[in-house]
């Protein structure tokens, strides 16, 4: 479903039948990905805690010192998330496209996509087994001669909670706040 925006821009619309649909399509992507790598072994597992065990959804927001478009870029670029996180990446960059990132640790598709806005990813983790899926949105809002990265990560599998919010920090966050400052 596409809905018009202003200025006669095509939005592409997240809907639970496309959501359903790019879940179901993902199943295949363990097998064309690989499950396994070394990414995933260096990648280590951050524990639960027990307040956060049965946790499956976090919130994250970051000021970045880069223009939406450029974050919007990074996020979806193979090449230049490959520079950022120093681990190979393969993302096709446009709606419906398929990503494995940090050697394959991280594989999915991209469900939605509103240029320099938004970015919406179905997400899975090589630990978490084959055909379990989490949902990444990452919505860009300027501010100054920045942008506010605001980072709502659900459905993953209870106690990947510590894991994960330990990780987009250090995987994402902190990363981008170097590569953007030294840019």
């Amino acid at each position: 479903m596409r809905e018009s925006g202003t200025q006669g821009e095509v939005r592409s619309v997240m809907t639970r039948r496309r959501i359903i649909g790019a879940a179901a399509t993902l199943a295949g992507l363990s097998a064309a990905f690989g499950t396994q790598s070394v990414a995933a072994q260096e990648m280590k597992k951050v524990p639960a805690k027990s307040g956060n065990a049965k946790r499956t959804s976090l919130h994250q927001e970051v000021g970045l010192p880069a223009s939406p478009d450029r974050i919007y870029h990074l996020l979806l670029d193979s090449n230049e998330f490959a520079e950022l996180s120093g681990m190979p990446a393969e993302i096709e960059g446009v709606a419906g496209g398929a990503f494995a990132m940090f050697g394959k640790a991280i594989y999915g598709r991209n469900v939605e996509l509103v240029p320099n806005e938004r970015v919406i990813q179905a997400w899975g983790d090589t630990g978490w087994g084959p055909g379990v899926y989490s949902i990444a949105r990452f919505e860009l809002k300027k501010q100054g001669s920045g942008t506010r990265v605001v980072l709502d990560h659900t459905g993953f599998p209870e106690g990947s909670y510590d894991h994960l919010y330990v990780g987009w920090k250090g995987h994402y966050w902190e990363p981008m706040q170097k590569y953007f400052s030294g840019k």
